[in-house]
Parts: structure tokens; sequence; C-alpha cells
């Protein structure tokens, strides 16, 4: 017998319904389909469960396709972490393809590429040279970084024409991995937009802060023309967590304040773990009015590569016979 004053509640007038009639979010209709050996890239997409990531991946890439095919832009704004981890070559395909309008760094983004372009390596041990105050005192890095973008500064241009140039002017011997190299030698526009003191170059003696300014604040204007010809293109942000986010939201402001009509397009942020201004500052509030933003968690080193082949695959396809 029980202690307590209270009886269980008796369930036996609860009001049921029937499964059949119910409306739900998942059925066998929607599951992914079997995967066999040698499936190519758009089957694969097909066999995806129509769920979350399985619907939006398929359905980002239609919409790049589109804007490609459109003859709209596609822009790519970056983190470092995406060179560090070894996909300039992937990022390449992209440019050379004509699927990459523009390329947008921070500062780290260019030192990464440099000294690739440079020495074939990149991504000092930060632990094992701090302590000695040695970490970021790379002579070379500092050197040509800063001479390039003194010059760019003189020359009214950006930091990321600038630093092209003068990787190819350089002819350094891994100047077919850099993406800043590639870029300058296709013409494809690169801002890169810098935070004073976040970058080993600025604590060099060559280091010249009225020209990081002017060459970079010449590139956010040049990133402002971009962003103002983006409707019915995409902009991709690519680990990136804070900078590029809060620049692709500043710079959709003033050219809606300055009369562009920039409503329908599409965004994407990949990262390897959701940031609040990615998911606000790229997904949410840039698409409000007309366009649609996505999300993709993982490794860089796989989704991007994922990405770029399924991507390539349908261009391909569409120019079949």
């Amino acid at each position: 017998m029980s202690q307590y004053s209270i009886e269980p509640l008796d369930f036996s007038g609860l009001h049921t319904y029937s499964l059949f009639e119910r409306p739900s979010k998942v059925g066998v209709a929607d599951f992914a389909r079997p995967l066999r050996p040698g499936m190519r890239l758009a089957e694969f997409l097909t066999a995806l469960p129509k769920q979350l990531a399985g619907q939006d991946f398929p359905e980002l890439v239609s919409r790049l396709a589109a804007a490609k095919r459109a003859g709209r832009p596609i822009m790519v704004g970056m983190g470092a972490h995406v060179i560090k981890v070894g996909l300039n070559p992937v990022l390449i395909g992209l440019m050379q393809a004509g699927l990459v309008s523009s390329l947008s760094l921070n500062g780290a983004g260019i030192i990464h590429d440099t000294e690739l372009a440079l020495a074939g390596k990149t991504s000092e041990d930060v632990g094992a040279v701090l302590g000695s105050g040695a970490f970021g005192a790379a002579k070379e890095t500092g050197e040509v970084l800063n001479a390039a973008i003194i010059d760019a500064a003189r020359r009214g241009i950006g930091i990321g024409q600038g630093v092209g140039e003068a990787l190819l002017s350089g002819k350094f011997p891994h100047n077919e991995q850099s993406l800043l190299a590639t870029a300058a030698r296709l013409h494809i526009p690169v801002t890169v937009h810098v935070a004073i003191g976040t970058d080993i170059i600025h604590i060099h003696p060559a280091a010249d802060g009225a020209a990081i300014g002017k060459a970079s604040h010449h590139d956010f204007r040049l990133f402002c023309r971009l962003v103002s010809q983006l409707e019915g293109g995409a902009y991709l942000n690519l680990g990136s967590a804070v900078l590029l986010p809060e620049v692709f939201l500043k710079a959709l402001t003033v050219v809606r304040n300055l009369g562009y009509e920039v409503r329908h397009f599409t965004t994407a942020n990949f990262d390897f773990m959701r940031q609040y201004r990615p998911s606000v500052n790229v997904v949410q509030r840039p698409t409000q009015e007309g366009g649609k933003g996505y999300h993709f968690t993982g490794h860089h080193e796989i989704m991007l590569p994922l990405l770029a082949a399924c991507l390539l695959d349908a261009c391909a396809e569409e120019t079949q016979p």
C-alpha cells in the first residue's frame, strides 16, 4: 500500500488519434538511398537523406551552379585556417574553373599564403618559440609583405592586389600553390581586411601603419563594390569566425544605403563549429529579405573538397551535350 495521500494519475481517459492520420516530419521517402561502389557525385548527392544538411547541401550546390550559369558572382571570404590545412589547391582549382569571382582574406591569410609561396611551408610552432620572444619574427615574411603593402599604398591599390603582384614579380618557387599569386595571374579581385596588431608582420621594423590602413581601407571599399553586384549570386564564409562576417555585414549596409538592390542571394558558412557572428551576420540577417543562408559544420579539409567536387561536377554536367 502506498504511503502517499495522492494516487497516480489515471491515463484511461487519454484521447488518442491514428498514427496514419498524423502529420510527421520524417518518412521512409526521405531516407538515404543505399550507396554502391563507383557512384558519381551527382548520384551521391541524390542518395543523401532529405533531412537537415542532407537536404541543404545539394540545394546549396544547385544554387551555386545556377549562379555560375547566370553569370552571377560567387564571392569567397575565408580565414587562414583553410590555408593551413592544405586547401589552396582545391580553391585554386575553383578559381581556374571560374567558380570564384573574388576572394577576401584577413591579415593571417596573406601571411600563410605568402610563406607557402616563398618557402613551401608555413605555420610555426608558437608554443616552442613564444617564451624566447621569437614568435612571428621570420625575416622574409615581414620584409616581403611589408614592402608589398607599402608599395600598394603608394600606388593607390589594395593589399590583395599588391601582394599578389609582388609574389608574381618575385617569381617565388611555390607561386603555383599561392591563392594571391594565382588570383593576380587570373585577374581575380582579392581584398584583405586587417586589424592592426593581430598579424606578425605588424611587429616587424618595416611595418608602416599608415600604409597598412590605407591599402586595407582601399580593399574594404573594393569589397563594397563587389557586394553591390551580389544580387543573384552567392557569398561563402569559410572559417572566419569574427572579422569577415563583420566586414560583410558592414559592406552590405553600405551598398543598400547607397541604393543598390542586393536582396536575393545565397550565403553559406562552413566551419568546424558554429559561431555567433557567421550565424547572424552571414547566414541569418543578410538573407532575411529574399535570399537563403546555410550552415555546414565540419572539418574544412573534408567539407570544402566535397563542396568543390560536387560543384565542379554539377557545372560539368550542365555543359555536356
